[in-house]
């Protein structure tokens, strides 16, 4: 019974009628990869509904283009006596892993170290614009040097101790230019360190204001070959996505912290939670954007302001709720029998349930 209920739901003759207008059914068509869109299209080119058919294909060619920025994060973690060394991709607010090593032994990573790692990662995603963030292990301006051979961007946090000199002036620490809470400020062609041979580069400097609840201890001075203040700003605060992606494989989720396997292992599972946490992390976004959130987890606290679950523990959870009612179906059809009068209820909780079984 079940069965055939979903499957008169999604029909598309009947599917369409969920949506109040066109553009509703184009934003939920934007919920899909191109393989989605595609399955999509052939099911109502079948059902001759060639008009919503046009709305389909126009989706299909405006999906992401190459030449899009993507900003990549590098980052450097200790778990337990290994050290992982790693470049992500970040996207709404969390990293997804492209590429890692462990390195030999413990502490900061070497400039050599820190373009053998980034070289894989750009040559595979050399169609896009790229810009690379990091944080004060990253500060090396050889780095960014290299970096602007590559043609890259990029936007790395600076020392407070870090010498500049700006032109017509006698080089001063980042720490006496007077920064302090409430100010920024953007200075172009910018020799940084005393060292010779290199070429300038901008800097951004900004200091949170303090508020009654937060209050900000120091303010960031970023080296970056971004032309403008706002440009840098956005860059290096996407970079607090991959912090949000660890904990997310350590106590967050996957618990990864107590994995007592060996380094080789390890690497294996890292793999594997790079994969899943890519996967839960597009699924959870779809889940959202269908509105359907509610069934995993609660929206809104008291006074909270941003959502309580991110897109990936929302994807994490959501397919746990969808694979639950695999033991709870009887119960499901016994309570429709029995209950004919919240049918419209059932009826809404198995159309969630379908839209959610397209988020995986």
């Amino acid at each position: 019974m079940t069965n055939s209920i979903y499957q008169e739901i999604i029909d598309p003759q009947n599917f369409i009628k969920n949506f109040n207008s066109k553009a509703e059914f184009e934003n939920w068509l934007w919920l899909g990869s191109t393989k989605d869109l595609e399955g999509t299209l052939s099911a109502f080119e079948q059902s001759e509904m060639y008009e919503i058919c046009e709305i389909i294909k126009g989706v299909i060619r405006t999906q992401m283009k190459l030449g899009n920025q993507l900003i990549l994060s590098v980052d450097r973690t200790q778990w337990r006596t290994s050290n992982l060394f790693m470049v992500s991709v970040i996207w709404a607010k969390r990293a997804w892993p492209i590429y890692w090593q462990f390195m030999p032994k413990s502490g900061n990573s070497t400039l050599a170290q820190q373009k053998a790692i980034l070289r894989p990662a750009i040559r595979l995603l050399k169609s896009y614009q790229i810009v690379v963030v990091g944080d004060r292990e990253f500060h090396s301006v050889k780095l960014a040097a290299w970096l602007e051979e590559q043609k890259v961007y990029f936007a790395f946090r600076q020392k407070r101790t870090t010498y500049i000199k700006q032109m017509g002036q006698d080089y001063q620490r980042l720490s006496e230019m007077g920064l302090a809470p409430g100010i920024q400020l953007f200075l172009t062609r910018v020799t940084f360190t005393k060292a010779e041979g290199f070429a300038q580069f901008n800097l951004a400097a900004y200091w949170q204001r303090n508020s009654k609840k937060k209050a900000s201890n120091e303010g960031w001075y970023i080296l970056t070959n971004l032309d403008n203040l706002a440009a840098a700003l956005n860059a290096y605060k996407a970079r607090s996505g991959i912090e949000a992606m660890i904990k997310d494989c350590k106590s967050g989720g996957y618990n990864l912290e107590e994995c007592k396997a060996s380094e080789e292992r390890l690497s294996r599972i890292v793999l594997l939670i790079a994969i899943a946490h890519t996967c839960a992390g597009l699924a959870g976004q779809r889940i959202k954007r269908q509105g359907q959130q509610k069934y995993v987890n609660r929206l809104k606290e008291r006074q909270r302001l941003e959502p309580r679950h991110s897109n990936f523990w929302v994807g994490l959870y959501g397919q746990t709720w969808v694979a639950g009612l695999e033991f709870c179906e009887e119960w499901v059809q016994e309570l429709m029998r029995i209950r004919p009068n919240k049918l419209p209820f059932f009826h809404k909780g198995l159309r969630a349930m379908s839209l959610m079984q397209r988020a995986f």
